[in-house]
Order: structure tokens, then sequence, then C-alpha cells
């Protein structure tokens, strides 16, 4: 009998890169698409983020229908398995409409509230990262291990925010950073940004509040990578969201989460 866990890990691949394809072609046709603001204009929703939801849906759905869903778009479907499967259909829908590479579709798989496999395909650079608790974490198959040469002076810091969160500490974080001799990098897709750390491209992310479905995926990487993440609340109300390598985590914590 095949391990629960690793079925539904192999779904999630191929449905991520399925999603990938279909947002691509809507990435290149995406004058015609139709956008509404969500929030406010930077918080964006399109036709392209609805019909990928509803693919990755259908498709977990027919191979595992007892399993619960939870989707920025859908929002939540209950299910019987203890299985959750938490999706952002493009994390990255500002970069998206606007025409740049920065956006990817997320699959993270949750189990009894424990991140157990993940998976972000980022179509615009033919990358696919992946992740399997207790098993590690892969860019395009190849399995990644994050080395020890990262400093929080020496590489770049990804941060991000939305209007969920206040203005003011986050900028004297960024001043915090840039006085320890850190710089600060920004794209758009904060999923985006937790695989870079995962691959060292990043030493670190924070975000002072992030959504499961924005998030999950790219913490599992970073630990199976082997950096450190601060522990994410279960359920669906999000919480902060801090990961980094070795070498960086305690210097970014202590920048970005001082009193």
């Amino acid at each position: 009998m095949s391990d629960p866990i690793d079925a539904r890990f192999a779904l999630a691949q191929i449905i991520a890169s399925e999603g990938a394809e279909l947002a691509l072609r809507f990435f290149n046709a995406r004058e015609t698409l139709i956008v509404e603001d969500k929030v406010n204009p930077q918080d964006m929703v399109s036709q392209a983020d609805r019909e990928v939801e509803i693919l990755l849906r259908d498709r977990i759905s027919a191979a595992f229908p007892d399993d619960a869903i939870l989707g920025e778009e859908g929002g939540g479907q209950g299910g019987t398995t203890g299985f959750t499967w938490v999706l952002d259909p493009i994390d990255g829908t500002a970069p998206f409409l606007a025409g740049l590479a920065h956006w990817c579709v997320v699959v993270a798989l949750v189990k009894d509230d424990e991140t157990v496999a993940g998976v972000i395909a980022q179509p615009m650079a033919a990358e696919v990262f992946s992740a399997r608790k207790g098993a590690g974490m892969w860019l395009n198959g190849k399995q990644v291990v994050l080395g020890t040469e990262l400093k929080i002076n020496n590489c770049n810091i990804g941060m991000g925010i939305s209007h969920r969160s206040p203005l003011p500490p986050f900028i004297d974080a960024i001043g915090r950073l840039c006085a320890a001799g850190g710089m600060f990098y920004r794209n758009g897709s904060g999923a985006v940004m937790l695989a870079s750390v995962a691959v060292g491209r990043l030493g670190g992310y924070y975000e002072p509040h992030m959504n499961p479905w924005d998030c999950l995926a790219g913490l599992l990487m970073v630990r199976e990578a082997g950096g450190r993440t601060l522990p994410f609340p279960p359920g669906p109300d999000g919480g902060i969201v801090l990961a980094g390598a070795g070498g960086v985590y305690d210097d970014l914590e202590g920048i970005c989460l001082r009193p």
C-alpha cells in the first residue's frame, strides 16, 4: 500500500505544474483578463486566479474526494481524512498582471495542522520547488541543502508587507537591517521569496503577516533544506513569517521581532 503522504505529494507536483501552465497561458493574454480589486488596488484578483484554483480543486477532488481544501479564492471545504490542501493559484497577482516574472502557483499539504508537503511552480523561470517533510527539498528534481556561508551582512533579505500590518514597525525593521549591513529585497511574491531562501538565493525572509496559502509550502522548504523558521500558527488566519539560513536566522529575528 502506498504512503498516503507520498501519493498526495506526487499529485501536488503534477497539479502545480498543470496550474502553472494554465496561469502562463493567461499571463500571455493578460490584457484580456477581467480584474477586480479585493481590499485595495494593490490587492487584486483576476480571472486567471479563479480558473487556476478551479483546476487545482477539481484535480484534488477527483483523486482524493474526502480531503479538505483551503484556497485563497474559493475558501474552505471540509474533509474527513485529516489532510487539507492549501492553495494559492497565483501568488504575486500584482506582478503577474504587470507583466513581471515573480509569480507562482503554490500547493501545500497539511496533515493534522502540520505541513507535510509543498510545491511552488514558477513558470517564468521554468522552476519547480518541492519539499516533503522528513525527506528533503528539491529544485527541479535536484535536492538542495543550505550551506553555512550566508550571514546577515553578506546576503539579500526578502521582506514583505500588506495592508494587514502597520507600516512604521516594518520600516523600522528595514532600517535595522540596513544598519546591520544587510540588504532589503522584495519582488511581490512571498512564496517565491521563501523558496529563494530555501535554495540560498536569499538569506532570509520576514513578513509581519502572511496567509497560510502564501507561506506554508515555502516554510517547509526552508526547514527541509536545513534552514530555520518561526513557528506558524495553525488554521486559516495566518501570522508572522520569519525564515532564514542557519547563519542568518538569529540576527534576523533580533532585527525584525525586536519589541
